[in-house]
């Protein structure tokens, strides 16, 4: 009888270990990590701007006004942090998407702006930061891509059997998403000609 018994918990045991209990801490770590990408990308933007600034500055001395937007959106932007903590606030997530928005558009509004400088756009020194930039734009893109399929992922492992009782155990808490900041991204722009 004692050897049913120990088969018995040993079995409990195994199945216990093989029902993934080292899931979400596991698919934790990989939606943290691929946060920090995102953050990394947002950051190398932030780190290009004032270059783009200076460059356009010395063209454009009478775009104050567009130079200055970027400049504050920039400071903006990287003053919202968002640690791995935080990523299953839905406030906090709004307000970086916010802060970040914001200096998409300026950057957004500048290149309207070199749209007008001929010799600007021929400056070499702007052709390369502008190509970074966009660069940049696609590689934050991506990351934000990869963000949302591992909080995916994790999500519905922590919303689901039997990941929902580990993460009761754990503690663990679904993970905010990306959304769409700009008001009517939902929606096709209309090209009339």
């Amino acid at each position: 009888m004692g050897r049913i018994w120990l088969i018995v918990i040993l079995a409990a045991v195994a199945l216990f270990v093989a029902s993934g209990i080292n899931t979400i801490p596991a698919q934790d770590e990989k939606v943290n990590a691929a946060w920090a990408e995102v953050e990394n990308q947002y950051q190398r933007r932030a780190d290009l701007v004032p270059n783009l600034v200076e460059t356009v500055k010395g063209y454009a001395a009478h775009e104050r006004q567009t130079l200055t937007d970027v400049i504050n959106a920039r400071a903006s932007a990287t003053k919202v942090t968002l640690s791995p903590e935080m990523l299953s606030d839905p406030q906090a997530v709004q307000k970086f998407e916010q802060a970040q928005g914001a200096l998409t558009s300026a950057l957004s509004r500048l290149m309207v702006v070199s749209e007008r400088y001929p010799d600007l756009k021929a400056d070499q020194n702007f052709l390369t930061l502008q190509s970074q930039l966009e660069g940049t734009e696609n590689r934050i893109t991506i990351a934000r891509k990869d963000y949302i399929e591992t909080v995916q992922q994790y999500n519905t492992t922590v919303r689901t059997f039997p990941g929902r009782i580990w993460a009761m155990i754990y503690g663990a808490k679904p993970k905010q998403s990306f959304t769409a900041t700009t008001a009517g991204a939902d929606k096709a722009p209309a090209v009339k000609f």
